[in-house]
């Protein structure tokens, strides 16, 4: 999935200022597979025990916690229970979110349905109801749009500098200039990490974020920003699931999965 860099910030950045909204609380959905691997552990490797990696790994939820606080939302942590996880790793993610001022919830919902999140329902409603948010968006809509790529980029990914040559900073200066300055940005890079390198796991600090392009989708309401190494949905694979469906004799479909 997408961590809440990327999702998160979108919704909150954009989705919420366009359509007026306030959100009251947060989860952020957590694993100790993910933990394990941003730890270091490799993807064939995350079934065995290893609260160790759990531990070196629950830095990367630390900074997603801290960066959906930054918006002035309350944050709850749901820890989607799989059943390799161990007691002892679950308690490593609880632990750590405790020390980071939040809480932690096992959710069993893929084993027991409706009823292995009734717990994390409960807490959500309550701090929802309780009205604790102060909800802001991470930038003002009159700040030029290379400084919100930079707002982005060193708050939410804790980049140094955001790397962009003179074609990319005149097409937003030539924007600006023609009224679309006010937009909001969409970051597009790697889901993997924070920075635009797949591979740089954990919390990484003092990176940098190359722009490769930029592209005005001025009739959605924003600027979208290319960084690094990514495609853009929708992404066909070399040979398209489509061609492979079809009608039988039969008159069946065929192809499908």
């Amino acid at each position: 999935g997408f961590g809440a860099d990327l999702g998160a910030e979108k919704f909150f950045d954009i989705k919420c200022r366009k359509a007026g909204l306030k959100p009251a609380a947060a989860v952020i959905v957590a694993t100790v597979r993910a933990m394990k691997m941003n730890g270091g552990v490799a993807k064939a490797d995350l079934g065995p025990e290893n609260v160790d990696a759990v531990r070196a790994g629950c830095p990367n939820l630390g900074r997603h916690i801290e960066n959906v606080k930054s918006f002035g939302v309350p944050v709850v942590v749901a820890i989607n229970h799989f059943v390799t996880d161990t007691d002892a790793e679950m308690q490593a993610v609880m632990d750590y979110v405790a020390a980071h001022g939040s809480e932690a919830i096992l959710c069993k919902h893929w084993a027991d349905g409706s009823a292995g999140v009734v717990e994390l329902a409960t807490r959500v409603a309550e701090i929802a109801d309780a009205g604790r948010a102060n909800f802001a968006p991470l930038y003002d809509d009159d700040m030029g749009l290379f400084e919100k790529i930079e707002t982005i980029a060193k708050r939410i990914y804790r980049a140094d500098e955001v790397l962009a040559d003179k074609k990319i900073r005149d097409q937003l200066r030539q924007w600006e200039a023609a009224g679309y300055g006010n937009l909001p940005v969409c970051m597009a890079k790697t889901q993997y990490s924070f920075s635009t390198d797949p591979n740089l796991r954990g919390a990484p600090t003092g990176h940098s974020v190359p722009v490769r392009e930029v592209r005005l989708s001025a009739g959605a309401g924003f600027v979208v920003v290319i960084c690094g190494e990514i495609m853009t949905m929708p992404g066909l694979p070399r040979r398209p699931a489509a061609e492979t469906i079809m009608l039988n004799q039969a008159g069946a479909v065929e192809g499908l999965f």
